[in-house]
């Protein structure tokens, strides 16, 4: 035992020096057993390599399973080593357990499957405001598992918001609105990466923040931004989906005119009177309206990256909740629009 103990041991050691790479070590002392095994079952009983190496090759055969046992163990511990380092290098080709069972009720759906809900763990979404619309669009978007979701508002929450934006809590008063978005999405799915832009959205960032993602939300309550979000997704060809709120009433589109659609400003060619479509700060809006409206343009958003179903294009849905009413009303390309016909 000693003697081929100390062979094995130089074999190595001479190896090691060498820099011989390890299976070739291991080799040569995988040929050094089947010798020694070998040598007790051809030579007579009373030869002095029997004598030496122990009588008999059953312990040298057992020493040897033991080592190919553990060999076997190390070979399949590091082939699920590189499957598990393959999978986290292409996270994005597949889903774990958890998030099967996570997204299960998606999967069944013909319309959607493994391969829809794969697109949207891929998918990228842009939702301007967090506030009433986007409050309620954001959670459904992160519950339906849309891999990344960029949100840019520069306020702090207030005790005002919390009426109809539930995203947010009476404990994030004064905490950004960005923040506090993020914070609830991570809590309610943490397989959705989550970008958060504190700032005004201008201008100067426009188009090169919304090239970035495959649909964008609108959810903010002033025609000024409105306009200059349209823009900037006409110019990018970025479909975006619209929603407004006042009092009891909202009203939703998905605007795409690189699909033959019209453009926001081709159904709302100018700023209506301050009088007429006061924000939600002047006039008021029920608490509940918000998650009605945020919900359906996340609903369209997720359409869209399904490419599922009918998409609100060329058509404008407006909800009034006092009266239970919904309207489909068409819109139609403006010929004059000077954003997507200039």
């Amino acid at each position: 035992m000693i003697f081929v103990g100390t062979i094995c041991a130089v074999l190595w050691i001479t190896g090691w020096a060498m820099k011989a790479p390890i299976k070739q070590r291991q080799l040569m002392i995988g040929v050094v057993f089947a010798a020694v095994i070998l040598g007790h079952i051809v030579l007579p009983l009373e030869h002095p390599v029997r004598v030496n190496t122990g009588g008999s090759w059953h312990i040298w055969a057992l020493v040897a399973g033991f080592g190919v046992i553990i060999l076997i163990y190390r070979t399949g511990l590091r082939q699920l080593r590189g499957r598990v380092r393959k999978t986290v290098a292409n996270n994005d080709k597949h889903m774990s357990d958890t998030e099967l069972d996570r997204y299960a009720r998606h999967i069944v759906m013909p319309e959607i499957g493994g391969s829809g809900q794969m697109r949207l763990r891929r998918a990228k979404v842009l939702v301007i405001g967090a506030g009433g619309l986007g409050a309620p669009a954001m959670q459904y978007l992160a519950a339906a598992g849309v891999g990344t979701i960029g949100v840019i508002d520069e306020d702090v929450v207030e005790a005002s918001n919390l009426q109809r934006q539930i995203i947010h809590r009476d404990s994030d008063i004064g905490l950004a609105k960005v923040e506090s978005a993020a914070q609830s999405i991570r809590a309610l799915n943490p397989y959705v990466a989550v970008k958060t832009y504190r700032r005004k959205f201008e201008v100067d960032i426009a188009e090169a923040l919304i090239s970035e993602y495959d649909i964008v939300l609108d959810g903010t309550d002033n025609f000024n931004t409105r306009y200059m979000v349209n823009r900037a997704c006409v110019v990018q060809k970025v479909p975006l989906v619209s929603g407004a709120l006042t009092q009891w009433e909202g009203q939703l589109s998905v605007f795409d005119p690189d699909q033959s659609g019209p453009c926001y400003q081709c159904v709302f060619p100018e700023v209506p009177n301050a009088e007429i479509a006061g924000t939600c700060a002047q006039v008021g809006v029920f608490s509940a309206l918000p998650g009605v409206i945020g919900s359906l343009m996340a609903g369209e958003a997720l359409k869209y990256l399904l490419d599922a179903g009918k998409p609100l294009r060329g058509k404008l849905a407006i909800y009034n909740i006092l009266d239970a009413e919904t309207r489909v009303i068409s819109t139609n390309v403006s010929a004059d629009c000077p954003i997507c016909q200039s």
